[in-house]
């Protein structure tokens, strides 16, 4: 007898035995943390992306956290944000007091684009210290014309490219490489092209913001450039060995060498991670594309490629469940009665409960043509054509129940 099919989740990591041996080595090394593999790391990540400055941080949250801090976001300051994204995006920004002025997104790609940015920007109350576009399910923002728009108005740019490692802007820079923007940060979750367990990265091309993004990371403090040289200095005149500084408060945001380790042997396999999910996406898109009539009028990938090269992290089908009388819950029940995983993302951010609280209702329509249809299926680098093949087969069956 056939045994059962393996559940596919929505996303998930892709560990093989050189990524264990990274760990275990470390593991039997005399640091654990704080030591040569975080610099490692952050060395081989810089060079991937081409940044001058690569600095990796407990999570994705925490390098948003780090770097509106490091560009010294403050209480009062504008930030715009697109209404599509993970929490954090806002989350972090509101941690340093910042507002947050919500932007539309392009309902077929969930990206900030320069028309809707413009319209964000009117609707501010003052000047708009930074601008946060997100490189949403891996797809490249135009950040040509994102970064023009903001750069006339005075505000900084931090990319939001935790769905984007790999990923390439129209003029062929990595996602990252502070071509475009003041800083950009990443996200090491399992569920992203390559995995450290948990951890973030920012990168730039500004020395201060990435010594100020170190020096947060690790409770503010320093060992250099001293305020106080009257503490600091030995009656030799050289520095006391023990002395340190802060002369602004940090958290401990650190990533250990553990996850350091993971994540550089992860780095290495980065070309053919984002190879095979371009793969996979082109099964899925050619799956859909030949849909029976009754569901294709309804159901599609998401928009096809507004700029640069994607480097895909999920895959959404937008599927108008209005349209063919379905209920979203209920087709992803069906789904995963079939051992497939799904997932939405994301609720724009502007109708959750806090900010509805603090900002009132903003109608963006194009946020909310994207939540109603999207729906995000299985994508992951270990994934099988054949994988595609099923979850496309499920989909039609459970679109079609009751019909």
């Amino acid at each position: 007898m056939a045994g059962k099919a393996p559940f596919l989740p929505y996303g998930r990591q892709n560990i093989d035995d050189s990524d264990v041996e990274a760990v275990v080595a470390v593991l039997r090394s005399d640091w654990l943390t704080t030591g040569p593999a975080v610099e490692m790391f952050e060395a081989a990540f810089a060079e991937a992306v081409g940044a001058p400055h690569a600095i990796c941080c407990a999570n994705g949250t925490a390098a948003l956290h780090l770097a509106y801090r490091a560009l010294g976001l403050k209480p009062g300051d504008q930030v715009v944000v697109p209404a599509v994204t993970f929490l954090a995006t806002a989350s972090a920004a509101r941690l340093t007091g910042a507002e947050i002025i919500f932007a539309d997104v392009d309902p077929d790609t969930a990206l900030m684009t320069p028309a809707t940015l413009s319209d964000a920007l009117d609707r501010a109350s003052g000047p708009v210290a930074a601008v946060a576009p997100v490189h949403m399910v891996g797809q490249p923002v135009d950040m040509k014309e994102i970064g023009a728009i903001a750069r006339a108005c005075g505000a900084r740019i931090v990319e939001d490219a935790c769905h984007a490692l790999g990923g390439r802007d129209a003029d062929g820079h990595a996602v990252g490489s502070g071509a475009t923007g003041d800083a950009a940060i990443f996200s090491l979750h399992p569920v992203k092209m390559i995995a450290a367990g948990e951890g973030g990265v920012v990168t730039t091309a500004n020395a201060d913001i990435a010594n100020a993004a170190r020096r947060f990371r690790n409770h503010g403090m320093t060992r250099e450039n001293f305020a106080d040289p009257a503490q600091a200095k030995a009656a030799n005149g050289s520095d006391n060995p023990w002395y340190y500084e802060m002369v602004e408060p940090g958290l401990n945001c650190r990533l250990s060498d553990i996850h350091a380790a993971l994540a550089t042997s992860q780095l290495k396999k980065l070309d053919r991670f984002v190879a095979r999910r371009t793969a996979l996406v082109a099964r899925y898109d050619a799956a859909l594309a030949a849909l029976p009539s009754r569901l294709a009028a309804h159901a599609r990938p998401c928009g096809r490629v507004m700029s640069g090269t994607p480097a895909w992290h999920l895959y959404v089908a937008l599927i108008d469940f209005e349209a063919l009388g379905r209920d979203r819950a209920r087709v992803m029940g069906a789904l995963r009665e079939c051992g497939i995983g799904s997932q939405v993302h994301y609720l724009p951010l502007n109708r959750q409960p806090y900010y509805r609280k603090r900002y009132g209702a903003i109608d963006l329509p194009g946020a909310n043509s994207w939540y109603d249809r999207a729906l995000s299926l299985p994508l992951y680098n270990s994934m099988t054509d054949n994988d595609v093949d099923r979850v496309v087969a499920a989909l039609v069956d459970a679109l079609e129940q009751g019909s």
